[in-house]
């Protein structure tokens, strides 16, 4: 299984928003970056992922999982772009900052620091495991 991160600004769409959707989920549509496009392709029905809250609270504040794989997105006029849906798992007991990220030298690799404006971003398997100890303290 793969580990995503799904940045998202809360005035858009936020974790209470994705939590509301409950077990049948809602679509992740607007992406428009041809690496998250990739991103977005590469993930399978059951993969998780971080709900990460961008602009506002810059933290990781759940997990999701993809419950369809990548499909066209419709609000895209080109059709170059897809979307998959997302149904809300947990929230994390702890919200992790990006600053408490940033200050463990074991995630500079991390996509977050790394490519910072990229929406869809994959997490290594050790990543995944030192923000869930971070957020579940």
């Amino acid at each position: 299984m793969a580990h995503w991160l799904y940045k998202s600004e809360p005035f858009k769409w936020s974790w209470d928003n994705q939590v509301a959707a409950g077990a049948k989920g809602t679509h992740w549509d607007g992406v428009r970056n041809h690496s998250a496009k990739l991103n977005l392709l590469a993930m399978k029905v059951g993969d998780q992922g971080f709900f990460y809250h961008s602009n506002e609270g810059k933290e990781v504040v759940g997990i999701v999982e993809v419950i369809r794989e990548a499909y066209p997105d419709p609000s895209d006029p080109t059709g170059k772009f897809v979307m998959v849906d997302l149904k809300a798992v947990r929230p994390l007991k702890s919200p992790v900052s990006l600053a408490t990220i940033k200050g463990d030298p074991r995630l500079q690799e991390m996509a977050l620091i790394k490519y910072s404006r990229l929406s869809v971003q994959p997490v290594t398997d050790a990543e995944w495991d030192m923000i869930l100890a971070y957020g579940d303290m």
